[in-house]
């Protein structure tokens, strides 16, 4: 039996990473946060003065940024790299979510973020988070999962975040942050985020993280005939 793709999308700040990172671990498989390629991308533009309107300096940076993922030994936890440093802490900040989604926009961006999605999932048994991993990476996903929730708990969510990384916003700029990436994700051109029509919608406004894993877990369990079985 193959290991299948589950496929997670869903607005920001509706906690797809953290049930995307659970979900792997139960499932033995590999993760991958696909928005955290974007915040690179994003802190290299930041830093080298790359221009959103420059489609030449754009095509340019792109060949000089590599990202990767590298498993923390100390938390167990996948950090992302840039060019070979870890900026897990800087591409998390309010800078760095101020612009993503105008980065993530760029149809030259994409081209190459997806490029290297698609062959993270070659061998299978993968979980992605993003905005269009069901609809555009892996439309042939096994598994696709559309999270959603409320906008006051998304934006409570951020906010204790923030907080918790001591990067702390006020809430009205978290509030202001997300309704502005909520729209450039949904109407941008280059594979906006939609919720596909074969994906399975979760609304966990009011489920704790564990109730929301089993969930999740039972619906992979429901494809056991293209699971393979767990080690």
């Amino acid at each position: 039996m193959k290991r299948i793709i589950i496929a997670l999308d869903g607005f920001s700040a509706c906690g797809k990473s953290t049930l995307a990172k659970d979900l792997a671990k139960k499932l033995h498989y590999s993760y991958v946060d696909s928005g955290a390629m974007y915040r690179a991308v994003t802190l290299y533009f930041i830093e080298n003065g790359v221009s959103l309107e420059d489609p030449i300096a754009i095509e340019s940076a792109l060949k000089d940024i590599h990202v990767e993922f590298h498993r923390n030994p100390e938390t167990k936890a996948n950090e992302t790299w840039l060019n070979g440093i870890n900026v897990e802490k800087s591409i998390r900040k309010m800078e760095i979510s101020n612009l993503v989604s105008e980065v993530a926009a760029l149809k030259a961006v994409r081209r190459e973020m997806v490029a290297l999605q698609r062959k993270a999932g070659k061998k299978r048994g993968i979980v992605m988070d993003g905005r269009d991993i069901g609809s555009n990476v892996f439309p042939d996903a096994e598994l696709k999962i559309f999270l959603t929730a409320r906008p006051e708990v998304r934006a409570q969510r951020r906010y204790d975040e923030l907080v918790e990384k001591g990067t702390p916003e006020s809430m009205e700029k978290v509030v202001e942050n997300l309704a502005h990436r909520d729209h450039i994700d949904s109407t941008r051109e280059e594979n906006p985020l939609i919720q596909c029509s074969d994906a399975r919608v979760l609304d966990n406004s009011d489920l704790s993280k564990s109730e929301q894993l089993e969930t999740v877990f039972r619906w992979a369990n429901e494809l056991k005939e293209t699971i393979s079985p767990l080690p």
